[in-house]
């Protein structure tokens, strides 16, 4: 069935610039910028392979698939390619690590790199530059699906990665795929009615950590049917009744459709991506930088504390700033009052700060409870854009008060890290890999548009020596 430009402005939109965009396209800066965000996200799959939810997905799909036909990173398992973008997808989701558009709420790399590599299969004669193209593809397009649907979308409870996320997948899968505009139409309507994903996950559930690997998964079907073709919704975005933002949303003012291509092809959304460098939600990171510099500026003893108040918006005094709940490791990772006693006693953030045994730890629970966070309607009021803004009081016991406001944390796109940050980064989360795998898997990422093959890529991905 053809879809009808008056009856799909949007969806057309979008899936003419997905199938048409050439590595010659991509501005240099976005290609640089694309490289670094790869690298950050494949270092933390690889870092995600040897999780306990990790290892029970796989152990459940090995039962029930013996394909072997793509890759699970860090691992010598092979599995179907849905079965693979499931578990990928899961494991660059799978500690906190991983990439964020902070206005689109989405977890970018995380549901675009695993339904774009499972799509490939051997001899898909995709080259470096269209690898290229193909990611930047996915990566545009989901954070406007997200800055369409506001920061409501997740306020309201679902989790944005889950939904949001599959738009970022099918349409890097159908660019891997060379779909035409048509086929890239139906694709996005075959992902756009697979969206799930609830935020009551992060209490505490592994599956909050699968939610990446389903929109992924979702994507690469939408692709993959709609290259043979199978029909999707065709209006995905606009129908008035069931269609993706009215269902998503309590009301028509929620949203804004002309978000969904506004700048398409000329402002990359790309750029606006942000990199982790705490094992936490995104939405704790400011609050942990501004309390590192009053640290700096003013070092106090817990000892001296009273208490500290957050303030920021709605949407993160909902999502991060409930009373402490020891129901597991999300649960640990996604609480702010949390990650600040983490931080105060550990004296960071990272992947060594959380285990299992730190969820019931007394000293750091008790310290939690000290932790306010309170919306500040000035801040909800700048809108998503500014949602992660939070000012920080530091009260001591003897009267003194230490403020500090910040709008952005570090690796965001208002001061992103440098080539060498997100290389050691890497190295860090990379150790399942031997030393010079990892250094030809870094070359080849940094140098993709010099590529033969996709396949030089991904193959080192795995441990079984493809």
């Amino acid at each position: 069935m053809a879809a009808h430009a008056a009856d799909n402005p949007h969806t057309r939109a979008i899936a003419r610039f997905v199938s048409s965009l050439r590595y010659e396209d991509i501005p240099a800066e976005v290609r640089q910028r694309i490289k670094l965000l790869v690298l950050d996200s494949l270092g933390c799959g690889l870092y995600g392979a040897d999780r306990p939810w990790t290892e029970i997905l796989r152990r459940t799909l090995r039962a029930i698939d013996t394909t072997g036909q793509s890759p699970v990173w860090g691992t010598e398992e092979r599995l179907s390619a849905p079965h693979a973008a499931l578990v990928n997808g899961t494991q660059i989701q799978g500690f906190e690590l991983d990439d964020v558009h902070r206005q689109g709420v989405l977890h970018v790399g995380a549901v675009t790199l695993p339904a774009l590599f499972a799509a490939l299969s051997p001899g898909h004669g995709l080259n470096g530059k269209e690898l290229l193209a193909a990611i930047v593809a996915g990566y545009e397009i989901g954070p406007r699906v997200g800055i369409c649907m506001g920061q409501e979308h997740i306020g309201q409870g679902w989790h944005s990665g889950a939904t949001v996320g599959v738009f970022s997948a099918a349409a890097g899968a159908a660019r891997g795929l060379r779909l035409s505009e048509e086929q890239t139409v139906h694709a996005l309507g075959i992902a756009g009615t697979q969206s799930a994903g609830l935020m009551a996950a992060q209490y505490g559930a592994m599956v909050k950590r699968m939610h990446a690997g389903r929109s992924a998964q979702s994507g690469l079907y939408g692709a993959l049917l709609a290259r043979n073709g199978f029909t999707g919704i065709i209006d995905v975005f606009e129908a008035p009744y069931g269609g993706f933002c009215t269902t998503f949303s309590r009301s028509t003012d929620r949203f804004n459709l002309a978000e969904l291509s506004r700048g398409l092809g000329e402002s990359f959304e790309t750029m606006r991506i942000s990199l982790k460098f705490y094992s936490c939600v995104g939405s704790n990171h400011t609050t942990l930088d501004a309390i590192r510099a009053i640290q700096e500026r003013h070092p106090f003893t817990l000892e001296e504390l009273d208490r500290i108040v957050v303030l920021g918006s709605q949407v993160t005094a909902d999502h991060v700033g409930w009373p402490y709940r020891p129901e597991g490791l999300t649960s640990a990772q996604l609480n702010l009052p949390f990650c600040v006693a983490t931080l105060l006693l550990e004296g960071d953030v990272f992947v060594e700060q959380f285990h299992e045994s730190c969820v019931t730890d007394e000293k750091r629970i008790a310290l939690s409870r000290k932790v306010e966070v309170r919306e500040d309607p000035a801040i909800t009021a700048l809108g998503s854009k500014f949602r992660h803004k939070v000012h920080v009081e530091v009260h001591l016991n003897d009267g003194t008060v230490e403020r500090e406001t910040r709008e952005a944390p570090r690796g965001s796109e208002k001061s992103f890290a440098s080539e060498s940050e997100i290389v050691a980064k890497f190295r860090k989360l990379s150790l399942v890999l031997p030393e010079n795998r990892r250094d030809r898997l870094i070359e080849a990422v940094l140098d993709m548009d010099k590529l033969a093959s996709a396949d030089d890529l991904i193959g080192l991905l795995a441990t079984d020596g493809h």
